[in-house]
């Protein structure tokens, strides 16, 4: 026996704004139906003599039956299928993707002569999932109530949170929609939940363009950045958040509801990320994603469901070239990965290619924030080979391994960050880019002590930071049919961007 929300029959939709407009009804009915019966659960004050019926809610679908292949004239490399069949994905959190679904639903009615099919799907919302930031429901159920949750509500369920489609691994059985997402709805939902968690901010506070850091030297300025536009009437960013959803608006913004929830942690938390705003989400958020392959993996995994326009590495580097001075950037155009946490999931021999529209965004943002040009330029500014390791102190091998590698690489610096980050982008197809600083020279006897560290921050931070900045709004300036290119759609692709 099961309780569900009324049934609402498939329907299809030839406008964008109506199918998304149903895919909000569903959801929210479906929300609605498993908070009302969690409350009627909890006021339970002893286990029941009878079986309970088994609550049910689950995700509204969109999906699109074509029967012929068409060959859409579009710069776009998203928003079609390249073949007659039927495709389909769960959808959630239609109030957070709202514009990306719309965008998405419009490019498809335009590319076919098909309507749009919304409807309830079999995929359950997990209880958790349905509740959002700040919102918590098991601190107030007694412990035959929490030994009883499972048998009563869907809880997560982690073989349907897998990446195969965005692998390119997925094999549809026989009489199986082919995908039209890289996520589906319970993985959407299970990265919006890690975010939270290691980030310290909701969701919603982050923008289209990311920029990732290995050093708190980088966000200590990015706040000073952030406090210091919001003191300007004319900053084109309308908000800055910070860690615990602490926001502060532009001078001479108007307040909005909701934004004196925010409070500050009693402790930073992973991977803290802070938010520069627009109102059309084009800001920039920044996240110090700590030291290490593992956790460049574990963010990138999560943002990509938030489908960003770019990605940007900012961080320090090993340079390995005697010809570098400390503070001399490098602008990777290829990468040695050694990092191993993306070997399964991005087997070694597929290429982790430059892409040229962020390539020239950094390399311009560097000339704009330097003010250097020509042969000036060249002498802060190698563009080369970046190799990634998962050891930080691969110094201390012993027998010259690495370093025979990393120059038979060709490779002018090393990390233990951007190559994961690279990588992870080309799997989820989200445009990306390294830009690095040399903050030592270990080959060469130059290592990382403290007094050059000082003052080698002193020196560079604030302005690797900005060209970083500079970087990410020139791309959003140059228009988003030219970043998201066929680079990196395989020729089996989903349609959703």
């Amino acid at each position: 026996m099961e309780s569900r929300p009324p049934f609402i029959a498939p329907t299809a939709f030839h406008n964008a704004d109506a199918a998304l407009a149903r895919v909000q009804d569903i959801y929210q009915a479906g929300l609605a139906h498993l908070r009302a019966q969690l409350q009627s659960f909890m006021a339970l004050a002893q286990p029941p003599a009878n079986a309970l019926p088994h609550v049910r809610a689950c995700y509204p679908f969109v999906r699109l039956r074509t029967t012929h292949s068409t060959h859409p004239d579009t710069r776009l490399a998203y928003g079609f299928v390249a073949h007659a069949g039927h495709y389909e994905t769960t959808l959630t959190r239609p109030d957070l993707f709202a514009d990306y679904y719309l965008e998405q639903f419009g490019l498809l009615l335009a590319s076919h002569d098909a309507p749009l099919e919304v409807g309830i799907s079999n995929q359950p919302i997990p209880l958790p999932f349905s509740f959002a930031d700040g919102e918590y429901f098991d601190g107030g159920l007694a412990p035959w109530q929490r030994a009883m949750l499972g048998e009563v509500f869907d809880l997560p369920d982690l073989m349907a949170m897998d990446d195969r489609i965005a692998n390119g691994t997925q094999l549809p059985r026989a009489g199986e929609p082919l995908p039209l997402a890289l996520f589906t709805a319970p993985r959407v939902d299970y990265s919006l939940q890690r975010l939270r968690h290691y980030s310290g901010t909701a969701p919603e506070h982050f923008q289209n363009f990311v920029l990732f850091t290995n050093y708190q030297f980088y966000i200590d300025e990015f706040i000073a950045l952030g406090e210091a536009e919001m003191k300007r009437a004319d900053s084109p960013y309308s908000a800055f958040v910070q860690p615990g959803n602490v926001l502060t608006r532009r001078v001479g913004s108007a307040a909005q509801a909701g934004d004196e929830r925010g409070a500050a942690p009693e402790r930073l938390p992973q991977m803290p990320a802070y938010h520069l705003m627009r109102g059309d989400r084009s800001g920039i958020s920044m996240v110090n994603i700590g030291v290490g392959p593992s956790n460049a993996k574990n963010i990138t995994d999560h943002v990509a469901v938030l489908r960003p326009h770019a990605w940007i590495m900012l961080g320090h580097c090993a340079g390995l070239r005697n010809r570098q001075q400390l503070g001399d950037y490098v602008l990777a155009h290829g990468y040695v990965r050694e990092d191993h946490v993306l070997d399964e999931e991005l087997p070694l021999w597929i290429p982790v290619p430059a892409l040229a529209e962020v390539q020239i965004a950094l390399q311009e943002a560097v000339a704009e924030i330097t003010q250097l040009q020509g042969a000036e330029l060249k002498r802060i500014l190698r563009t080369g080979t970046v190799a990634t390791t998962d050891n930080r102190n691969w110094e201390l091998l012993g027998a010259g391994a690495p370093q025979q590698r990393f120059s038979q690489s060709r490779a002018v610096a090393l990390d233990m960050e951007s190559a994961t980050i690279a990588a992870n982008g080309f799997r989820f197809r989200v445009p990306y880019g390294t830009l690095l600083c040399v903050s030592d020279k270990p080959l060469h006897g130059e290592i990382k002590l403290p007094g050059m560290a000082n003052h080698f921050y002193r020196e560079r931070v604030n302005q690797h930071l900005k060209i970083g900045i500079r970087a990410l709004e020139r791309l959003s300036e140059n228009g988003l049919d030219r970043l998201h290119s066929r680079k990196l759609r395989s020729f089996a692709e989903v349609a959703f961007q």
